[in-house]
């Protein structure tokens, strides 16, 4: 029950009696459908809160899920965002109480001047609001949950008797159904989209329920049912208010009522009550009080949980993840952002800024969709869901959508909310770079040995220490390095079990120093600028990810099983990716004991002696990382090349192949050509013959071969190990999500 309270006072707020009466202003009598639509719409988003709070039900909602599903500056970005709007939304809500307070007191003949000439009554009450429930949240949960819960119920109530009195209403006020059938959309579709994106945020207060998830009971069961729940009623009492204010008011001058409650902008609905409620509007006044502390309550609790779960992971200052000894509540976490809510609450103008944290949530909501997919192919089945998505992914991919769509209107209705959004985003990223970034890679995977030559180049690769067969990625890395004139890290990584203090692994430090010592000689016979790092981390692939950021890494070369394995690592890399897959590796791909490139022309490889190097090029999102590899390959003058062209459609016969001439021209390579199938053991099937026709001794081919993925296709991952040579992988780098879409675009338009 507290949790569905929550769910719905952040969900209701003032935004029933403010914002109900300019959205039917826009859509006439159809602001009804436009709160059903709305509805629908939050739908999407809410199942993927409900599925991902029962799943990881932990103190930081979004922000702590997209932690777990994409990049690391997303992480810290998102729950930058979320405290903001958490802010700006509880500083909104005082200001709303204390100017709901101050109408009353000058109804009641109160004084109405500033305190001392200069201190506003209204600002006043708002501040003293946040100081009070920042202290009922410091004080506990059970008594932010029963403080919440009564707050809450007296809202309804006067919600639903405001909608008594209106259904009573309509017994003299006969043909009241014509103000639904001559009143709909008097401004056309788009007022109805108008008043949807008008009130679209109201609906989104599940952000506020996954907050709960450390000190709720048996959340896996209770969070889903208090999202579904508090969704449906706050959907219905919008509606029921708006269908009572349009039916029940006889408006004095006899115009239409939605125009003239629409005329009446944030006061129509306090206007339409006082009309067929006896003292109506101080009725309404009374419920914009309650709903408003309701909200304020909800904001309050939700703010300080996302404050002290990026405490806790050292995005923000650690000291706000101290937990009160006595209260068992984030104490440090609550003061800190009261203080920044009284401050905005009385200093700020908040309409705009309001407008802006609305953005800010649509953002994010994006963002968590996209995280939920990703959080589905690391984990898989190790998760235990209370609740799991139907029609998965499309419901989050028509999330994404949809909030971004949501998001770009309001760019265009409300510029300056955009302007805003940026500003804070923008002052996060360069929080995270200066600051954040260095104290969470401090704390979770620090340095314990740096060497390597000062010297830094712009072309950055990395590869991870392999003690078994430590210099058989090198080779690689080399040729890649001399292509793009750039140096190679190394990185070896000592793991310490997680309930063993990292300090225990500082003892490895001098051995694991020592193991670079063969590495370093190899490197300066090449020529090669290397660097070696050694860290300490309870888990390795937090460690490769913090490198590939604090190195500013362009390319990562590994194992092929080893990253087919680590979903985590092929989820949030954010650099270029070479996977290499090869038991027994005898290439050759430089002349021994050269140092410059300049000697490959006096020791040319005669054409006899030549391998032969197999690239498969589908014209995919990959394709140009293969030719790419290829080039770079075949400048060592050691290969032969030969292409397997991919076709898309039976009819592509022509032989033409799109192979970015910037990296192969003028080559003469050998080309066979196969058509793309929707089967996937038929298309591994042509790959592998076409490969082997080749006698390849290296093949390179995208992380995808049409709609199938290297790592996770069973047909593909059988190729692969029946191909008897080296095979590389490679896969170039997009941001998530938007290299889905323009594939998908491409398939839409034919391209």
């Amino acid at each position: 029950m507290d949790i569905i309270m929550v769910g719905i006072a952040g969900m209701i707020g003032g935004a029933i009696f403010v914002l109900t009466g300019p959205a039917i202003g826009l859509a006439g009598s159809g602001v009804i459908i436009a709160f059903v639509l709305n509805g629908i719409i939050t739908l999407f988003t809410a199942m993927v809160y409900a599925e991902l709070g029962s799943a990881m039900p932990e103190a930081g909602g979004g922000y702590l899920w997209i932690r777990e599903g994409l990049p690391r500056p997303n992480a810290f970005i998102s729950g930058w965002m979320a405290w903001f709007a958490h802010i700006v939304a509880g500083s909104l809500y005082s200001v709303g109480f204390g100017a709901f307070v101050f109408i009353l007191l000058k109804m009641a003949g109160l004084p109405d001047q500033p305190i001392f000439g200069m201190i506003p009554v209204d600002k006043l009450i708002a501040v003293a609001s946040v100081v009070a429930f920042t202290y009922i949240n410091i004080k506990g949960t059970s008594e932010t949950g029963r403080t919440g819960t009564i707050v809450t119920l007296v809202q309804i109530a006067t919600i639903v008797v405001i909608i008594g009195f209106g259904f009573w209403a309509l017994q003299a006020k006969p043909g009241w159904e014509f103000e639904f059938t001559d009143q709909m959309f008097p401004a056309g579709i788009g007022g109805l989209v108008a008043a949807m994106g008008l009130t679209f945020i109201a609906f989104e207060g599940y952000e506020i329920i996954v907050q709960t998830g450390e000190e709720a009971k048996n959340p896996k069961r209770n969070i889903p049912r208090a999202i579904f729940i508090s969704l449906a009623v706050v959907v219905t009492l919008y509606c029921l208010m708006a269908f009572v204010s349009l039916a029940a008011t006889k408006t004095p001058t006899g115009e239409p009522v939605w125009k003239f409650i629409g005329e009446s902008g944030e006061l129509g609905i306090t206007k339409a009550v006082d009309l067929f409620i006896p003292y109506g509007a101080i009725i309404v006044l009374a419920g914009g009080i309650v709903s408003t502390l309701a909200a304020l309550n909800a904001t309050t609790f939700s703010s300080s949980r996302v404050a002290f779960a990026m405490g806790r992971n050292y995005n923000l200052p650690h000291a706000l993840s101290i937990i009160h000894p006595v209260n068992r509540t984030p104490h440090v976490a609550a003061v800190v952002s009261g203080a920044i809510m009284a401050v905005m609450a009385y200093a700020l103008p908040l309409t705009d800024i309001a407008v802006a944290a609305g953005v800010i949530f649509l953002l994010l909501f994006a963002q968590v969709n996209i995280a939920a997919i990703n959080i589905r192919k690391i984990y898989g089945d190790k998760l235990k869901y209370g609740f799991k998505i139907p029609l998965f992914p499309v419901v989050p991919i028509a999330g994404v959508f949809l909030n971004i769509g949501l998001a770009l209107y309001l760019l265009v209705t409300q510029p300056l909310s955009w302007v805003i959004t940026i500003l804070w985003i923008v002052a996060g990223f360069v929080l995270y770079r200066k600051y954040t970034f260095k104290k969470e890679v401090e704390h979770y995977a620090p340095v314990v040995t740096s060497e390597g030559v000062q010297e830094r180049l712009g072309f950055r690769i990395l590869i991870p220490y392999m003690p078994e067969n430590p210099d058989r990625l090198i080779k690689y890395a080399i040729r890649a390095a001399k292509e793009r004139s750039g140096e190679v890290n190394v990185l070896r990584v000592i793991t310490v079990p997680p309930q063993t203090p990292l300090s225990a692994g500082v003892a490895f430090a001098e051995s694991a120093r020592k193991s670079f010592v063969p590495l370093e000689k190899i490197f300066q016979n090449s020529g090669v600028l290397s660097h070696y790092l050694v860290r300490i981390s309870h888990d390795p692939t937090e460690a490769l990810l913090a490198t590939i950021e604090e190195q500013k890494i362009n390319l990562l070369i590994t194992d092929f099983e080893t990253t087919r394995r680590n979903k985590k690592l092929l989820a949030l890399t954010t650099c270029d990716l070479l996977a290499i897959r090869a038991e027994e590796d005898s290439l050759q791909l430089e002349p021994e004991h050269l140092r410059v490139e300049a000697d490959l022309e006096m020791h040319a490889v005669p054409a006899e002696e030549k391998k032969n190097l197999v690239a498969v090029y589908d014209g995919g999102a990959h394709s140009g990382m293969v030719l790419k590899i290829t080039s770079w390959l075949e400048h060592s003058g050691r290969f032969n090349i030969n292409i397997v062209s991919v076709s898309k459609k039976e009819s592509d016969t022509d032989g033409s192949v799109p192979m970015h001439p910037e990296y192969l021209t003028q080559l003469g390579v050998g080309l066979k050509e196969i058509h793309l199938s929707d089967d996937s053991y038929e298309l591994s099937h042509s790959v592998l013959n076409a490969v082997s026709s080749f006698q390849p001794d290296l093949v390179v081919m995208g992380a995808t071969v049409g709609q199938f993925s290297v790592f996770q296709s069973p047909p593909l991952l059988s190729t692969i190990r029946q191909i008897p040579c080296p095979v590389i992988v490679t896969r170039e780098f997009g941001i998530p999500g938007v290299r889905r879409a323009k594939s998908l675009f491409m398939r839409i338009t034919g391209r």
